[in-house]
């Protein structure tokens, strides 16, 4: 018979990285910032996740697939938590994220600014979003909101593509 072996935290961070974000497929929870912490110390075992904003409807798939990667991976005693207690921030995600969200084609978030919101942030048309196909700066914002309410619509002179921005949170 043998002899099972604790799992390790890190163990766990690693197999939450196999969950990938569904709104954005190049992207996993971890890397996006919504994995906040996975708490070992107490049974079962807690996974606290925050949601990119308060209606996000992916949150609900996200936590489904969490439950099927632990369950996969023989792990059934964790819950996993939605806290609310910290906002989550664009500034979450990893550098290594944004580089994928641009070689996928959507132009990553910058460093958060602290006035302001992600939904009325953009009517200052001086902001300039460089495209993710060729780098121009010749863009220009054709909808605040892009196919899910955290990404804008961009046109691009340059190289004449639409393009979405993840906004700043």
């Amino acid at each position: 018979m043998a002899v099972k072996q604790p799992i390790s935290k890190a163990t766990i961070w690693s197999w939450l990285e196999e969950v990938i974000d569904p709104e954005i497929p190049v992207l996993n929870v971890v890397e996006m910032g919504i994995v906040r912490d996975v708490v070992m110390d107490e049974d079962p075992i807690v996974i606290k996740i925050t949601p990119t904003y308060s209606g996000c409807p992916a949150m609900n798939a996200i936590e489904m697939e969490i439950h099927k990667k632990m369950r996969e991976k023989g792990v059934h005693s964790f819950k996993v938590v939605t806290d609310f207690k910290e906002s989550w921030t664009t500034d979450w995600m990893t550098e290594e994220a944004k580089q994928k969200l641009k070689e996928y084609g959507i132009a990553p978030p910058e460093k958060t600014e602290e006035e302001g919101d992600f939904l009325t942030g953009l009517k200052n048309s001086q902001k300039i979003v460089p495209c993710p196909h060729c780098d121009s700066l010749e863009t220009k914002l054709q909808s605040e909101f892009g196919s899910t309410a955290c990404k804008s619509q961009y046109y691009c002179h340059g190289c004449e593509q639409p393009f979405e921005h993840f906004k700043c949170i």
